[in-house]
């Protein structure tokens, strides 16, 4: 834009000159420094599409830090599992849809922890890659009931349909871990992985009919079934010496602890089994059962009726017996009853049963008078008899053959001065013995007379 002559406003002043110090030219007076005129930025004005404030301000969203941590920590039980790529892949989807979800959008962090897990198993499920959920409780070290709550939900919220996991697909992958094929070890200790998985099928499925599944973790068990099916697929003297240590170290395995016992449980079981066998004819012990699997398991639905059979009958005749033996207590009992009534002063000795505390108290118009052995025994042990219903039948749940005591309050203690008064049913509680009931007659017949 051209510059015309000008003076300066403020003094009148013609002397004006150009001053280029700034973005646009401007001319100022000299004698006063005041800026006479300005140009413009440009000679025409930049026409330009309409910008919104949001959109000249937006910047792109960045996933969360719990976000971040949560696909991090997927990624990581992937690489522990050793699933392949495409699994990961999925697992990390499914948790970034599940984690945007409203259902999971104001959770605690312990619930976002245990989505990961959940994730990594429905996705490991759908691709045929079958773990177990307590596989996932051990990576996470969470709830088992938290666990389920969050999976469920997460397979409603997602609609996803997970396959149902066979215990076969389980043993079978499983047992692919164990490096025992002709390709790794010498003839007489390679198995083919097939029989062995048939096998420690058949193994497995007797345990959970046996109760010795119930409330286990599956890995011990698994680990006990491959262990006693390796050596009964081929009992040679080699095989049977082989410690499950060994076993492990051979197959390039962990050793699980709980094994160990899995494995007598299991024994234990196919001894009771085996002893219903009528072609062998020797004693079948844990030492020698492991040569009767096959023969076992091809029979065991036939072995385990028999077995049952059997264990009822013996629980008759043990009934049988002690009712007579019953039948002859009771008769000397009423006999020595008779003996008291005879003596004087009998209607104070009287036929006495436990009370609730653990005392025996009188108790009047019974024909059933307690044993001896009923008045030295407390009503725990009696009770805990008659609670424990697995002793009295051939396969129980472990936690009913081994049964906690429950702990019995003792009443507190007093101290004993020697003046305190003896009622006559406190009396009557410390006789045993129709002896006793008449030397007490005798005495008390003394005293009276005196």
């Amino acid at each position: 834009m051209p510059w015309t002559a000008q003076t300066c406003q403020g003094c009148g002043g013609s002397n004006i000159v150009e001053d280029d110090l700034y973005c646009q030219p401007q001319r100022v007076c000299v004698d006063c420094g005041s800026v006479v005129s300005e140009g413009v930025l440009a000679s025409e004005p930049v026409v330009g599409p309409v910008v919104t404030y949001s959109r000249t301000t937006a910047v792109a969203k960045k996933p969360c830090l719990n976000l971040i941590k949560g696909l991090q920590r997927v990624k990581a039980m992937c690489r522990i599992l050793m699933v392949h790529r495409e699994i990961e892949q999925l697992s990390q989807t499914y948790y970034n849809k599940a984690y945007q979800h409203e259902s999971f959008l104001k959770v605690s962090l312990q619930k976002k922890e245990v989505l990961a897990g959940c994730c990594v198993l429905v996705s490991c499920r759908l691709l045929n890659w079958p773990i177990t959920m307590a596989t996932i409780l051990c990576l996470i070290n969470a709830d088992p009931t938290l666990v389920g709550e969050v999976y469920q939900e997460m397979i409603s919220a997602l609609k996803i349909e997970a396959p149902i996991v066979l215990i076969t697909d389980v043993i079978e992958t499983h047992i692919q871990e164990y490096k025992i094929s002709s390709l790794h070890l010498p003839e007489e200790f390679a198995e083919n992985s097939k029989d062995l998985t048939r096998c420690a099928v058949a193994l497995v499925e007797l345990a959970a009919d046996s109760w010795i599944v119930t409330g286990r973790k599956p890995v011990p068990i698994i680990m006990a079934a491959v262990y006693l099916a390796w050596q009964s697929l081929r009992p040679t003297k080699q095989r049977l010496k082989t410690s499950l240590e060994k076993f492990c170290q051979i197959a390039k395995v962990n050793k699980y602890r709980p094994a160990v016992k899995r494995i007598a449980e299991i024994k234990e079981a196919l001894c009771k089994l085996g002893k219903e066998i009528p072609w062998v004819r020797e004693a079948v012990t844990p030492d020698n059962v492991v040569q009767h699997v096959e023969d076992i398991l091809q029979h065991r639905y036939a072995l385990l009726r028999r077995a049952m059979r059997t264990h009822q009958d013996a629980l008759q005749e043990g009934r049988k017996a002690g009712f007579d033996n019953s039948l002859t207590e009771e008769t000397d009992s009423v006999q020595s009853s008779e003996l008291v009534e005879q003596t004087p002063n009998s209607s104070s000795v009287k036929q006495c049963e436990p009370n609730e505390e653990g005392a025996p108290q009188p108790r009047d118009g019974d024909n059933n008078p307690c044993t001896v052995s009923e008045l030295h025994s407390g009503p725990h042990e009696r009770n805990d008899v008659e609670l424990n219903w697995g002793k009295r039948v051939l396969f129980a749940p472990p936690c009913v053959i081994r049964a906690k005591r429950r702990r019995v309050e003792q009443p507190e203690l007093q101290d004993v001065t020697g003046d305190e008064e003896i009622s006559d049913s406190e009396i009557d509680s410390y006789i045993r013995t129709p002896q006793e009931a008449r030397d007490f007659a005798l005495t008390q017949k003394m005293f009276e007379k005196s």
